[in-house]
Formats: structure tokens, sequence, C-alpha cells
């Protein structure tokens, strides 16, 4: 796994002008079931993929905290919302709240994630391949390839099955 997170930044830049070019058109004239075809790519490739072997995510990017994520995690920890930003979050370019450093300080050495059971919605919904109007989040798409193995796969299936 090691091998293919260390190859995985070149391979995405390698793909990237054909990615961007693929999602251009896609955003243009998204087949009627693209939904369903995205969950099914999404289902295969996590049949095969244990995110516990790489965990490349929590490593390299920290994700997006809302305030429903604040309170849920503040209340799992038993402190104040407001002490778990003093304490774990700062605010981005995008005054969105992210984490402090990273690799994000809630993964373990084993790869577990130790506020998994209330973990923010962005972790949840990572890599985002199997959400609704897929086509809309081509951006994010082509930068979690980068990030993401099973993403990429995910991606490479995709551009074979939609023409």
């Amino acid at each position: 796994m090691q091998d293919i997170i260390k190859n995985l930044p070149k391979q995405a830049k390698d793909k990237h002008n054909e990615n961007k070019k693929f999602f251009q058109k896609l955003k243009k004239k998204p087949p009627k079931n693209l939904d369903y075809i995205m969950q099914e790519l999404h289902e295969n490739e996590f049949k095969q993929t244990d995110c516990l072997e790489c965990a490349n995510c929590c490593k390299t990017t920290g994700p997006l905290f809302t305030d429903k994520d604040i309170g849920r995690i503040a209340k799992f920890f038993r402190i104040k919302p407001q002490q778990f930003i003093e304490q774990y979050l700062r605010i981005d370019e995008e005054n969105d709240y992210v984490l402090q450093s990273v690799p994000c300080t809630f993964l373990g050495a084993d790869n577990y994630c130790s506020i998994y059971e209330v973990r923010p919605k962005a972790c949840r919904e990572f890599p985002h391949t199997d959400r609704k109007k897929f086509h809309q989040i081509s951006n994010l798409t082509l930068k979690n390839v980068t990030i993401c193995p099973a993403a990429f796969n995910i991606v490479e299936e995709m551009k074979k099955r939609i023409k």
C-alpha cells in the first residue's frame, strides 16, 4: 500500500489533464444514471479497498468542521464547543474551521480514528465518490484522486464506463 500511496501524486498528475477534460464534458452533459453508476463504482472499489491500510487522507489533509461536527465532537469529549475549537481547530483562508495541523490529531499509529463514531461529516463522506449530483464536485474529485487510491481507481473505472 505504501508504494501505491507514494506513486499516487505522480499518477494523478499524469492523468490530470485527461481527467479535467473528462469532468468538463461530464459537467456539460451528465448521464441520467450518473449517480447510480457512481454508487456502483464506489461500492465495488470499497469491497476491495481497506481504508485502514492507507489513511492517507488523515495523514495529508484535514476535513472541514461544521458547527454540528464541533458540537458533536465536543460533547464526545465532554467539553464546551469553544474549548474544542481552541484546542484543535483554526480558521482557514475560506473562513472554515480546519485542524490546526496534519496528520490528523485523532489518527492513531494503527490508522484507527479515536473519534470515528463522531467524526466530521467530511470524513464520513470522503472521498465523496458516491455523492448525489457527483458531476458538481469535479474540482474536489480532481484533488481527491491525488490523495486517495480508491478515488483514483473509481475515476479510472468511471472513464471506462462513461464515454
